[in-house]
Formats: structure tokens, sequence, C-alpha cells
């Protein structure tokens, strides 16, 4: 029997928007655009890619999500067996919407279905934060809907999820260009001010109380930063401007994770608001796509 005829494991993971203004390496939100990664035990390992951004996707040994499953399977000290690996991607690559947490987190779920390890959530979590280096993007994408992070002083994970209002929405604009994250990282500073950093507690305490009570009034005070914002908009041509659009129905608008992609929250119904992103992005030459309005409830599934 062939691989094709062997039943596959169907994986779909959603990408994924992380910071949310001032919630730094601690706040993120699942988004409805997905990774789905169809897979089952072979002789000799076979990876092909289908989907958005494909061309960037590696289907060699080197790939992302086989990495992340040996790395597990290391860790475990436990042998991987080969794998058929399709990848089917619609996570927009180097966008700023999650595609190597996604990533990270579907070599995590494959290596542990593999290795019947038999992890419940909260160990798969601790897993892929661990590889990521910080918790906000891959607990969203374990968690969905909307995630609060931190890892503890013995290097274990505490998430927290929170349900989107109701009256929200929100939406991710993405210009036709890639910023690599390693790039968006290396602008940011070692240190802070006292003010600086008040400054952020504040309004990361308040929007974490505005997005679990559905209060309008908070905004866009509650999306204000110091910690990241200003130290990328350089590499994000019109991205001040951006940040500084007012209108009805228009909550406010966060850089997407490392970026270039921007995150704007709207008041439900309000979906025409993400044209004033569009429009500023235009006057900067660059063409824009909207992707993933609303949120996905549902982290990572595994069929």
């Amino acid at each position: 029997m062939d691989n094709y005829s062997l039943p596959h494991s169907v994986l779909r993971v959603p990408g994924s928007s992380a910071n949310l203004g001032p919630g730094f390496d601690a706040l993120g939100v699942a988004l409805q655009v997905y990774l789905e990664c169809r897979f089952t035990p072979s002789t000799r390992l076979s990876i092909r890619v289908k989907g958005r951004d494909a061309d960037l996707i590696s289907p060699r040994e080197d790939n992302l999500i086989w990495q992340t499953a040996l790395s597990v399977a290391a860790r475990v000290r436990r042998p991987l067996p080969a794998i058929d690996l399709e990848i089917i991607n619609d996570i927009p690559v180097g966008k700023g919407v999650g595609s190597s947490a996604a990533a990270l987190t579907a070599g995590v779920v494959i290596a542990e279905k593999l290795l019947d390890l038999r992890w419940k959530q909260a160990r798969i979590l601790d897993e892929a934060a661990r590889l990521e280096g910080h918790p906000d993007n891959v607990a969203a994408c374990v968690l969905g809907s909307i995630v609060a992070s931190a890892v503890d002083p013995g290097g274990v994970t505490k998430a927290v999820r929170l349900e989107m209002p109701e009256n929200f929405d929100l939406a991710v604009v993405i210009p036709n260009f890639q910023l690599p994250t390693k790039e968006s990282r290396a602008v940011l500073p070692e240190c802070y001010s006292r003010a600086d950093t008040t400054f952020n507690v504040q309004r990361a305490g308040l929007l974490i109380a505005a997005l679990a009570t559905g209060d309008t009034s908070a905004f866009p005070t509650a999306l204000d930063d110091r910690m990241h914002q200003p130290f990328r908009a350089p590499l994000v041509p019109g991205l001040n401007d951006i940040l500084r659009l007012r209108g009805t129905g228009l909550l406010g608008c966060a850089l997407s994770g490392a970026g270039p992609g921007v995150l704007v929250f709207f008041e439900r119904g309000y979906d025409r608001v993400c044209d004033m992103v569009r429009q500023v992005f235009a006057m900067n030459g660059f063409t824009t796509e909207i992707i993933a309005s609303g949120v996905s409830r549902e982290g990572y599934s595994l069929t």
C-alpha cells in the first residue's frame, strides 16, 4: 500500500496576531486564517507544499514543521518515524500574522501524535513556547480566541483565554512587502524608562479589561504603546499615520506582531474602516489586502 492510500491525520492551526499594541510578548489573538497539515508515517520523508506563499516554505528536510518535530523527539529521546506530509498553507509568510508560530505548533503536535506522547494542551503550549522563545503567538495557536500569557520562573507558560466581545471585530491589513521578525526585533532597545514601562502596563491592563467587558470607551488609548511600535515605525512606512487614524466605528490600530501587517479593531458592522488603513499604505506606495476578518475561536485541531 502506498502512502497516498494510508489514512492521514489532519491538523489545522490558526494564524495569529501578537502584542495588540501595548501587550508586547504577552497578548495574542487567533485569526481566521489557517495552516493545514495532512500527515501519516512513511518509510521516507516526503513533503509537499500548496497554497499561499508555497514557494517560501521548504519541501525539504529543513522544513520548519519537520525540524520542530525532530526537536521534540530529541527532547523526549525517542526516534521519530519519517512521514508523508502535505502542507496546505493560507497564512501569509513574513507579514506579522504568526506563520512561524503556526509551523512550530504544528511540529509539536505532529511529534506528539507520531510518538503517542499523550500530552495535554498545556504541555503542547509549553513545548511550542519554549521553541518560539515567547508565548504570545503560540498561545493563540493552541488556545484560540484572545490570550494573555507569561512564562513563570520555572519556564512554564501560563495562559488565560478571553472571548472576543460580541460588539467587537477585527481584521488585518497586509501590505505587499515582507518584514523579517529578526530585523524587526533588532531595532528594539535593551532597556526602557520607568515612565514608558508604566505607560505600557497601564494600557495593557486597560486593554484586557476592555476586551473582557466589551467597553469601547477605553479605545483608542488602550492600544497605545511605547515599547515596540515607535521603534518599528521606520520599517513600516505610514505606520505612525495609521496609528493616529480616528473614525466612526474604528476602535484603533496596532502593528500585527513584528509587522508589517496592521491589526484593526472596530465595532461590529464597521468593516469599511479597514479602507482607511489601506489608503495610508497606498499613499506610501503599497498595495494591500485584508485577511482574517474575525477571531478564530478554536486553537489547533487534530483529526
